[in-house]
Order: C-alpha cells, then sequence, then structure tokens
C-alpha cells in the first residue's frame, strides 16, 4: 500500500508539472517579505503569541542552528500549499546554507490550508511521518475549534522539541511515526490500481503532444479540458494520502533569490537552498 501510493504520488506530480507547463504560464510570485521569525500576515496570532513563538524559534536556533519560521498568509494565489511553502522557503532562503535545515509552517486561512515544510537537513529528525503527526495531532484539532493562535503554538511546541531530542530518541520517535502512518495508509479507502494511474497519464501526455503539435483543444469534440485534469490529479493525489497525508509536495517550482527584508532582531534566512519534505493539507 506504501510503495504503491509513493509511486501514484511520482505520476500526479510528474503530469502536474507537465500539464502546467502547458495549460498556463508561470504563476506570479507575491510572497511576503521576511520581517521576523513570525510573519502574520493574516493576523492569526495575538502580540504576546508572536512573542512566544519568535522566542522559541530563537532558541531553536541558537541551540541547533535550525531556522524555524511561521507564517500566516492571506492567500496562496490558486496554488498548492505544498508549492507555495517550498518556494516561499527557497525565496527567504530558509535554514543553513550548508546544512539545509530550515522549516516553515505556513497557514493560509482563507483556503483552510496547513503546511509543515522541512528542509532537507531538518528533515533528518524531522520526517515526513513526524510532522504529520503534528499536523492531525497538534494543529488541526485546535484549527477546527477556531483556535488558530493555540493551533500554531502547539504546532510550533512539537517541532521545537523533535528538533532538539537526542538522536537516540529522535530514531525512536521517527520510527514511532513511520509505523503509525503506515498503519493508517493501509487502514484507508483502498487505492486505484497504478496501471490505471499510468494508462491516464500517458492519454493526458498524448493529448498534449497533440495540442502542441498544431491541433487546437477542444471541449466540443470530447476532450476534457487541462485545467479539470490537474484538478483530478490534484484531488487524486490528496486521495492518496488520506488528505493530508505525509510525504509532502513536489519541489519543482522554485523561487529563487533573497526574500527581502531585515526584521524582527536582525533575523534574516541563513542562505538555505530549502525542499525537501514536509506534510499538511485542510482543516
Amino acid at each position: 500500500m506504501a510503495i504503491q501510493s509513493r509511486v501514484l504520488d511520482c505520476f500526479v506530480t510528474l503530469a502536474t508539472a507537465i500539464l502546467l507547463l502547458f495549460a498556463t504560464p508561470a504563476w506570479a510570485q507575491n510572497f511576503p517579505p521576511l520581517t521576523g521569525r513570525v510573519v502574520d500576515q493574516a493576523n492569526l496570532l495575538r502580540p504576546e503569541q508572536k512573542v512566544d513563538i519568535s522566542s522559541k524559534s530563537e532558541a531553536l536556533e541558537a541551540q541547533s542552528g535550525a531556522q524555524l519560521v511561521v507564517v500566516t498568509v492571506n492567500s496562496l494565489g490558486g496554488q498548492r500549499i505544498e508549492d507555495y511553502s517550498y518556494q516561499l522557503g527557497r525565496h527567504w532562503k530558509i535554514g543553513d546554507e550548508k546544512k539545509d535545515d530550515g522549516v516553515l509552517l505556513v497557514v493560509a486561512p482563507k483556503e483552510r490550508k496547513v503546511w509543515i515544510a522541512t528542509g532537507y537537513g531538518a528533515r533528518i529528525r524531522l520526517t515526513d511521518a513526524i510532522t504529520s503527526v503534528i499536523y492531525r495531532d497538534a494543529i488541526v484539532p485546535r484549527f477546527k475549534a477556531g483556535d488558530y493562535g493555540g493551533g500554531i503554538t502547539a504546532g510550533v511546541d512539537e517541532i521545537v522539541k523533535v528538533m532538539t531530542l537526542p538522536p537516540a530518541e529522535a530514531q525512536r520517535r521517527a520510527t514511532q511515526a513511520q509505523t503509525r502512518e503506515r498503519a493508517r495508509e493501509a487502514s484507508g479507502t483502498g487505492f486505484i490500481p497504478v496501471l490505471v494511474i499510468i494508462v491516464i497519464f500517458f492519454s493526458i501526455i498524448g493529448s498534449l503532444a497533440r495540442r502542441a503539435g498544431g491541433r487546437r483543444y477542444r471541449r466540443r469534440g470530447g476532450g476534457i479540458s487541462p485545467w479539470v485534469v490537474l484538478w483530478g490529479l490534484n484531488e487524486l493525489g490528496q486521495a492518496s494520502r488520506g488528505r493530508g497525508g505525509w510525504g509532502g509536495g513536489s519541489s519543482w517550482g522554485g523561487g529563487s533569490g533573497w526574500g527581502g527584508g531585515g526584521g524582527f532582531g536582525g533575523f534574516s534566512g541563513g542562505g538555505g537552498s530549502f525542499g525537501g519534505g514536509g506534510a499538511g493539507g485542510s482543516w
């Protein structure tokens, strides 16, 4: 089940990337400036919560070198939150340049989405399975109750706890979380055979190739709009992960450059390339 889910994720990600190249221009980037360890564009946090989270992030960096930034946004601009989070992490260059140990907790209340994105270095401790557990157990229940500040703070507390565990305990937690996630996947609502996904994938590629060769795409002729297929692939990918599972999104859409702004306490990104893993979803 876990292997089939991974294969399905790969096809969904690749097909989505190809569809976007054919169906739409590049997304315009509209990232908020990096003004501190907490960037609360959506105004979900009280002042004392911002101070509390900032102090915990600062203590984490002093102890381990890892950078943790919390950001709430007014809108994802039509992007999947996975892609937005990874692009934002690269744009801000969160994490050490050599260790790539940055972590972003991104909340988009308008779309009701949350994502914990990790650099490759941070993923050693903060595995996809662990971020999935944090998302479901610490954040989502509080968000559903309308306590956004409480959910964000609880998520930060769990992230900091995992990132500062002794190596042996961190490994034990990671193994425990992975076992739990595999059991959750196995008890899901079933799966669509991988062969069907492959057939659909190559049918889409063939259709796009004909379109690129000069044929105009016509709905009236029985074809399916690329946007409909894109939506279906996105839904299929989410379903394969149980609507917010682990093994998080793609990293193909990377932003570039320095994400601006000095800010709170002189904080800035550490030059990390960012990207690697994470988990999240809807609430």
